[in-house]
């Protein structure tokens, strides 16, 4: 059986735990020693996932930006850019956002319902893959496995985050905290409501903790749980 990937979730929130505000604008949340540490990371592992409400949100291009860790990854054998990969069960994407138009390969997970909305709307900007009638977050591993990728850096949002967790997938996590406090009952949030492996008294391995500038980033170990 193939490997599944190692599974990152990379996250940045304000104290209250929130990922950003109500406003129109992207709350940034690190500082710029801090985007260029998830700039590093990016570079270090073989795919990159966020979901298709992050995309249409934020519409980032995600990218590794520095090109002495571009130019080392190919050195290395890999692709200059890691797989880039959303999930979506609606299939509503959008083939101008500047996901699909930057960086190497795209991949999309999708189910069997919207696959064929997928299609036409992506065209040959994506490789697109079903893996049943719902969401299957083993099978979504188990695909990436079979296609090489070792290391899996989850960007967001925060439904994939809690899904990951909940269902004891994640490896590491690496969290972020900015002083800033948010409020706002509607925002989103790092993590929801689910039952948690463990339930509430379950403390997670703590693998780092480091101040870079005026934001704080945890490491922490899910599986380590004690």
């Amino acid at each position: 059986m193939t490997a599944r990937p190692y599974v990152l979730l990379s996250a940045a929130t304000s104290v209250d735990g929130y990922l950003d505000d109500m406003s129109s604008d992207r709350l940034l949340l690190s500082n710029a020693d801090d985007f260029d540490r998830v700039d590093e990371v990016r570079a270090s592992v073989d795919a990159i996932l966020i979901g298709a409400t992050t995309m249409r949100k934020d519409n980032p291009r995600l990218l590794v930006n520095s090109e002495e860790r571009r130019a080392k990854r190919v050195a290395e054998g890999k692709s200059e850019y890691p797989l880039k990969v959303t999930v979506t069960a609606s299939g509503d994407l959008d083939a101008d956002l500047k996901f699909w138009h930057h960086g190497g390969e795209k991949l999309v997970f999708t189910v069997d319902a919207a696959i064929d909305k997928v299609k036409v709307t992506l065209g040959d900007l994506a490789d697109v893959v079903s893996v049943g009638a719902e969401l299957d977050w083993g099978l979504v591993l188990d695909e990436l496995g079979r296609r090489g990728v070792g290391r899996l850096m989850v960007e967001g949002g925060g439904t994939i985050h809690t899904q990951l967790m909940a269902q004891d997938l994640a490896d590491e996590v690496h969290l972020v905290v900015a002083p800033l406090l948010v409020g706002q009952a509607d925002a989103p949030k790092f993590l929801g409501t689910a039952a948690y492996p463990g339930g509430s008294t379950a403390r997670m391995q703590l693998l780092e903790a480091r101040a870079i500038g005026d934001v704080v980033l945890l490491r922490y170990a899910p599986k380590g749980r004690a």
